[in-house]
């Protein structure tokens, strides 16, 4: 197997995910699973951790990529990193960022909101 995340990309693989990509995968492939497949402590690429595109996260969350943008304006969404002109992801950020937006209990919003 692939540890070069441009060739999982290729290959139908979201890097960080673990899981097939709908996007990627040309089509039939099964909807990402949430935070089972994330796997941010599994080194890729001599230890570098995965970075998800903005448009790979709007997937994933199931909301569009303008959400998203509108969030990093409101300081709502996760931390993200700036590679060039592109917005990349930490999977640990993304983790983190959902830890702190859980329900502590149901029905219940975070920050007792």
């Amino acid at each position: 197997m692939s540890t070069n995340p441009v060739r999982d990309r290729s290959r139908g693989r979201v890097p960080g995910l673990g899981t097939e990509s709908p996007r990627f995968a040309g089509g039939g492939a099964e909807p990402t699973a949430h935070l089972s497949g994330m796997d941010s402590t599994t080194p890729i690429l001599s230890g570098l951790e995965p970075l998800l595109s903005i448009e790979e996260l709007a997937e994933y969350l199931g909301v569009p990529v303008r959400t998203l943008y509108d969030w990093r304006l409101a300081g709502r969404g996760p931390c993200a990193v700036h590679v060039g002109r592109q917005i990349r992801y930490f999977v640990s950020d993304v983790h983190e960022w959902l830890r702190q937006n859980r329900e502590p209990a149901p029905g219940r919003a975070p920050g007792g909101r």
